[in-house]
Order: C-alpha cells, then sequence, then structure tokens
C-alpha cells in the first residue's frame, strides 16, 4: 500500500513537470507585440516569467485596486507609457506581480538558502536570516526595476535620434514643406525606432482631429523625456506666437547637438574614475606577479 501511493505521488508530480515545462515552452514561443498608431504591430520583448503569472493577476487586482495604492499605480501607469508598453501591459498588471512574484517565487528561494546553510558553515547559518529576506524583496522590486531599465532604453533611443530628425525636419520645412508634411514624410523615410512611433502617434492624433499643440503637448507629458519636452515646448509656443517653425528647428537641433556633446564629455571625463577600480583590482595584480613573481619564487626555493 505505502509503494502505490509513493508511486503514484511520483507519477503525479512527473505529470506536474510535465505540464509545467509544456506550459513554459508554449509561453516562451509567444511573442508580445504593441498597435502602433497606424495598425502596425511592433514587437515588445517581456520577460518570460512575467509572461507567465500575467493570467493570475486578476485575483490581486481587487487588492492592488484599493486607495492606498493610487500614487504606485498612476506612477506604473506612466512609466508603462514612457517605456512603450501601453496595451501591452497595464499598472494593475505590474503591481499584481510585485506582489506575485515574491509569494510564488519565496518557498523556492526559502528552500535553496536552506540546503546551502544546512551544508554551509556557521556563518552562513547565522547570514540565514538575512539571505532569506534578500530574495523575496529583490523579486518585489525587480518589476519595477525592469520597467525602469526599458524607459531609460527608451529614452536614450529618443535622445539618440533627436537631433538628426530635427535637421531633417529643419531641411523640409525650409526647403517649403509644411511643418506637418515634413512630419509625415520624416516617420515614412525612416526606419522605425522608438522616436519614429511617437511622432507617427502624433500625426495620426492630428488627423483624428486634435490640434498641433495639444498633440504635442500630449506626446512630451507621454515621453517624459526633458529634451524631448525642451522641443515641444519650442515648437508649442511658436505656434501660439507665429513664430517661424523653420527657425525655431535649427535652433533647437543646435541645441540639441550640444546636449549632446557635453553628455559624451561628460562621459570621457567619468572614464578615468571608472577605469580606477578595475585597475586596482585585475591590472595592478596582473604587473606585480609578472615583475616579483620570479623573485618571490626565487627566494621562496632559497628559502626551503
Amino acid at each position: 500500500m505505502d509503494s502505490w501511493v509513493v508511486n503514484l505521488v511520483a507519477i503525479l508530480a512527473g505529470l506536474s513537470a510535465a505540464g509545467m515545462g509544456w506550459y513554459c515552452g508554449v509561453i516562451g514561443q509567444q511573442i508580445t507585440y504593441v498597435t502602433l498608431a497606424d495598425g502596425r504591430r511592433q514587437e515588445r520583448a517581456i520577460p518570460l516569467f512575467f509572461r507567465m503569472l500575467l493570467p493570475l493577476c486578476h485575483n490581486v487586482r481587487p487588492l492592488i485596486r484599493r486607495p492606498a495604492f493610487d500614487k504606485a499605480r498612476d506612477m506604473a501607469a506612466r512609466q508603462i507609457v514612457s517605456g512603450g508598453f501601453e496595451g501591452l501591459l497595464s499598472a494593475d498588471e505590474l503591481l499584481s506581480l510585485k506582489i506575485l512574484l515574491p509569494l510564488i517565487t519565496a518557498p523556492f528561494w526559502f528552500l535553496l538558502v536552506g540546503m546551502a546553510c544546512s551544508t554551509g558553515g556557521n556563518y552562513l547559518r547565522q547570514m540565514m536570516p538575512l539571505l532569506l529576506a534578500v530574495g523575496p524583496l529583490w523579486f518585489y522590486v525587480y518589476p519595477s526595476f525592469w520597467l525602469k531599465k526599458a524607459v531609460a532604453v527608451r529614452h536614450h533611443s529618443i535622445q539618440k535620434a533627436l537631433p538628426f530628425v530635427l535637421d531633417l525636419l529643419t531641411l523640409s520645412v525650409e526647403a517649403g514643406l509644411d511643418f506637418m508634411t515634413a512630419l509625415q514624410r520624416n516617420t515614412e523615410r525612416r526606419t522605425l525606432d522608438p522616436l519614429g512611433e511617437e511622432l507617427l502617434r502624433v500625426i495620426r492624433e492630428i488627423q483624428v482631429g486634435k490640434t498641433r499643440r495639444e498633440a504635442l503637448r500630449d506626446l512630451g507629458r507621454r515621453v517624459d523625456l526633458p529634451d524631448l519636452r525642451s522641443v515641444v515646448g519650442a515648437l508649442v509656443q511658436a505656434d501660439e506666437l507665429g513664430v517661424s517653425i523653420g527657425a525655431i528647428l535649427r535652433i533647437q537641433a543646435d541645441q540639441m547637438r550640444q546636449r549632446r556633446f557635453e553628455r559624451a564629455e561628460k562621459l570621457a571625463n567619468e572614464a578615468p574614475t571608472k577605469m580606477l577600480m578595475p585597475l586596482m583590482l585585475c591590472i595592478f595584480p596582473c604587473v606585480f606577479l609578472i615583475l616579483m613573481g620570479p623573485i618571490v619564487l626565487r627566494v621562496v626555493r632559497q628559502g626551503f
């Protein structure tokens, strides 16, 4: 009877592991997309573990909907839009992942820490409470960390492409095209990047009836990048005062190039400081071993 129960448990455990493997394989093969303003779909990478837990997020939604989470939910919603995941991931789902990840991974983490501390020395046993707390805490902050990194990558891409796009718009407007036509041709002929996606949305919003000022202001709020907000503010002000768009675009393009040069100069000045620690940890010991190694080896041999 006991052997029959053990065999049954083993079979059920094997079936459960096989089912989880099949589910992970199916989820891993799926490609997540966002729909752009013109109807095209653009791939957006979401971690596999997030996609596995998204079907469970509705169970935590009543808790996330409480007033205590309003501020966190608004901040998450802004970051999701700024990172380009609008329509693919909601603020409720992100906050739900921050709760589900520690709850689901905690048993496995506790088991792993317990096994390591049981086979380790007294030092690991003394550090066991800290190790037990580190895992759930990391899984709690990881969704926010991942989203901030995605926003930073998208902002870097927009920041890098902005001076070039402003130069093209300046040339087009000074050649006789109006601003909207120049903007539309720019988005059609360039490779689609994060800045192109945002400009395409601006064009579609204006086409469906939103004013140019409102569409540009929404662009600045949506992306939440200081350089882009500066350009948007200048364009909106030029539109309100009737100033030439071409002159404003040329001034903004020069300013963006100057800021890019200053950022590059700042990074170059920070390089020696960042290289100091690797230099001390890696290169100096190697030089010491190469120069002093033979001398130390000879002294040791003579001593013996």
